[in-house]
């Protein structure tokens, strides 16, 4: 039986294990049975140099190489970490009209290369778990939402407010705050902005609102809704808010409404946020 869609996994940022590959492609065929897709991971996503997965060259040729095939369906990020600043401008130069009609999906350091595809107009990006949520307690539930959505869509995978906000798009706060000012920042006028981050100080993420919240761009928002922070390092001194009296409090200083908690992590809860407007 052929699979219901082709998905080929590339690795931007950061490498993966081949046991992890391996254990998805397993996974997938096991969760969707006669809907199982065909995992096909570009082996680019194993090798290593220094941080990254391959160097600047290859993560960008491997980018491009899927992006383009048309006998794929979807691209899915492996995992995040850091890199895809450093090759997107460049593979977003390449792409064809095949890339144009496929899905991306991803989160953290993805975030970059999803913000740049939806400025060049690419329809179908969304913010959500990536293969190597498989690694995390309880990440199978992750790992099969996102699936669930490449293969059909399915609004069970979504988060909530995404079927009621109008237009969405949803970012890690340091990331976002890296790509405001760049060729890569879109739109985000009328969107409902859902944020979430991990491992940063409160006063780093007070920092990076500052710089967003600043934005014209973001303050043409809707409004932003905050997401989950994890893993929040201990300070020498505490800083003397939470995490969402620091968004309300940027959120009142640039007049941009504050809506409340949006159910995105970098955690296995982590629900999908699609770019634009829900597509029914």
């Amino acid at each position: 039986m052929a699979p219901s869609i082709r998905i080929g996994v590339v690795a931007p940022g950061t490498r993966i294990e081949p046991e992890l590959a391996a254990r998805l492609k397993a996974f997938a065929a096991d969760s969707f049975l006669d809907r199982a897709p065909e995992i096909v991971v570009h082996p680019q996503c194993f090798l290593s140099a220094g941080h990254f997965a391959g160097d600047d060259d290859a993560r960008l040729k491997a980018f491009v190489e899927y992006a383009n095939d048309p006998s794929l369906d979807a691209i899915w990020f492996a995992r995040g970490g850091y890199g895809a600043c450093r090759i997107a401008e460049a593979a977003l130069a390449q792409l064809n009209g095949a890339a144009r009609t496929k899905a991306y999906l991803g989160y953290s350091d993805g975030g970059v290369l999803l913000a740049g595809l939806y400025k060049h107009g690419f329809t179908n990006v969304a913010h959500g778990p990536m293969p190597v949520d498989l690694t995390r307690a309880g990440g199978e539930g992750a790992v099969k939402r996102a699936l669930a959505w490449l293969i059909d869509r399915a609004p069970e995978s979504l988060e909530l407010g995404v079927m009621f906000e109008g237009k969405t798009a949803a970012f890690n706060i340091e990331i976002l705050a890296s790509i405001i000012g760049t060729p890569l920042e879109p739109d985000l006028s009328g969107h409902v902005l859902m944020l979430e981050e991990v491992g940063e100080y409160l006063y780093r993420i007070d920092r990076a609102l500052f710089h967003i919240t600043s934005s014209a761009n973001v303050r043409s928002v809707k409004g932003i809704k905050l997401g989950r922070v994890s893993a929040v390092p201990e300070n020498d001194k505490p800083f003397g808010a939470t995490e969402e009296e620091i968004v309300r409090y940027w959120c009142a200083k640039a007049g941009i409404a504050y809506l409340g908690r949006a159910d995105i992590g970098h955690d296995v809860e982590n629900k999908i946020v699609p770019f634009g407007a829900l597509k029914r």
